[in-house]
């Protein structure tokens, strides 16, 4: 039996070993509440489940949780002694999977799968909207110039260069195959290469075909290993007039060897939505390159509905997993971050 509570205080049965809490910290609407009931039901367990969004939620909060469904501040997790389950909205886990931040015992899964649709889009619109030197004229109506801004390229036939192939990634890679780039993709491990790729290749090759890419599209994660992985050394490997996406994490890249590589010209311009740090800086020199396009992380979140409906169907799946003692899906590896 699932209970959903609207109030703050925590109601259900209380039964030795039979008798679980959850945190829910995504807005949802009734008919999510129901959905996630009926999942927490699904096996033995007398269920409680309390709603609180996510900015709001203290350390009381989470003391008793044995599930906690969407993100809070990591420094919380220390009193959620009794942590079974944590199931992020997002698809970045890196700000969790730090030494001591989850309680011993406690699997962390991830919403990999919910955000191909949207993010994937976001990169299609920088891409666009760099390529045609949208950015440029945006700026010229705004002063009332009518001029031309220089040449452009098409996608058709360009090289494409994806470095991380996941749910964003592939969607990502898929879509420029389908409009005529040759894309290649750059994977952590070498694997069977994937159908809508032309080239595959791993990151320890990276170097050997940067400079072939007219796109470099960036969609990897945070951690150590991917930390200023686009440094001052590789811009300088990348094709003069490449243009560089990332939607990643913005520690990816070098912000002082990127804005460097902008203002020399090397580059034919940048779409950012992440960026080091964020946010990014009022009186960074980014912001005023008149090639280079910034999102403030928006390219995920929740803006498009379907994002959600999917983050709140893949937290109903390991929730009944979860409920049933099945394996769960999207568990994050907590040494590699992701």
């Amino acid at each position: 039996m699932a209970e959903g509570s609207h109030q703050s205080d925590w109601r259900g049965l209380y039964m030795e070993g039979l008798t679980k809490e959850i945190l829910v910290t995504i807005p949802v609407t009734e008919t999510h509440k129901r959905y996630l009931e009926e999942q927490a039901s699904s096996g033995e367990y007398h269920c409680s489940i309390r709603y609180k969004a996510g900015k709001e939620v203290e350390a009381e909060d989470v003391k008793r949780a044995n599930v906690i469904i969407g993100n809070v501040r990591p420094e919380l997790l220390h009193y959620a002694s009794g942590l079974e389950l944590f199931q992020l909205n997002s698809a970045g886990a890196d700000s969790y999977t730090g030494p001591g931040i989850l309680p011993e015992g406690a699997v962390l899964a991830n919403a990999k799968g919910a955000y191909g649709l949207a993010v994937s889009e976001h990169m299609l619109a920088l891409t666009f909207s760099l390529i045609r030197r949208l950015p440029e004229y945006g700026k010229r109506q705004a002063s009332h110039q009518w001029s031309p801004a220089g040449n452009i390229i098409s996608v058709e036939g360009s090289v494409v260069l994806v470095l991380g192939l996941g749910d964003i990634g592939g969607d990502y890679a898929r879509k420029m195959k389908a409009l005529g780039a040759y894309v290649i993709g750059i994977r952590r491990t070498e694997k069977e290469k994937l159908e809508y790729l032309d080239e595959q290749y791993t990151m320890e090759q990276l170097d050997e075909v940067l400079g072939r890419a007219d796109i470099v599209a960036m969609v990897l994660p945070g951690g150590d290993a991917t930390n200023h992985v686009i440094d001052e050394r590789r811009l300088d490997l990348m094709k003069e007039g490449a243009y560089l996406i990332n939607v990643g994490r913005g520690s990816a890249i070098d912000p002082d060897a990127l804005y460097q590589a902008l203002t020399e010209g090397h580059l034919g311009g940048c779409g950012l939505d992440v960026t080091e740090p964020e946010p990014l800086p009022e009186d960074s020199p980014l912001w005023d390159l008149d090639h280079v396009i910034i999102t403030p992380h928006v390219a995920g979140n929740f803006f498009l509905v379907e994002t959600f409906e999917r983050i709140v169907r893949i937290a109903g799946e390991n929730l009944n997993a979860w409920a049933n003692k099945k394996p769960l899906k999207n568990v994050v590896n907590l040494k590699a971050g992701y």
